[in-house]
């Protein structure tokens, strides 16, 4: 499952939105995104979680239930500080839940992949 978010959240990145920071966890996700012209954020919010939804449900051998819950929790990013400290929650959040040691040691999120990038 957590597979399928991941590159759904990657999927468009440079074409709808950059996605700056990213963490796919146990029982929720988040996300920090950029969208581009033409792309508004609930637009590229229910691209993921419609795509993902029927994607999961089919994993799970399950028709017509609802996989995501309704609303989601946004938030501006006004500074650069700011940024900087939503990025480090967002990829720490796997750490702070005990998961792992380090937020580069969870695979599904950004800090593992800017870690292992080539």
């Amino acid at each position: 499952m957590a597979d399928l978010i991941a590159g759904a959240l990657k999927f468009f990145v440079g074409q709808r939105y950059e996605l700056r920071a990213w963490v796919v966890m146990p029982n929720h996700v988040h996300a920090i995104v950029w969208p581009l012209a033409g792309h508004a954020l609930s637009e590229i919010l229910h691209s993921w979680k419609s795509y993902t939804s029927k994607e999961a449900n089919k994993l799970l051998r399950r028709a017509g239930e609802a996989f995501w819950q309704k609303e989601s929790f946004d938030h501006w990013v006004r500074d650069d500080s700011e940024h900087a400290r939503l990025v480090a929650y967002v990829e720490n959040n796997p750490v702070k839940a005990g998961l792992c040691e380090r937020p580069e040691d969870w695979k599904w999120s950004s800090a593992y992949e800017r870690s292992h990038a080539l």
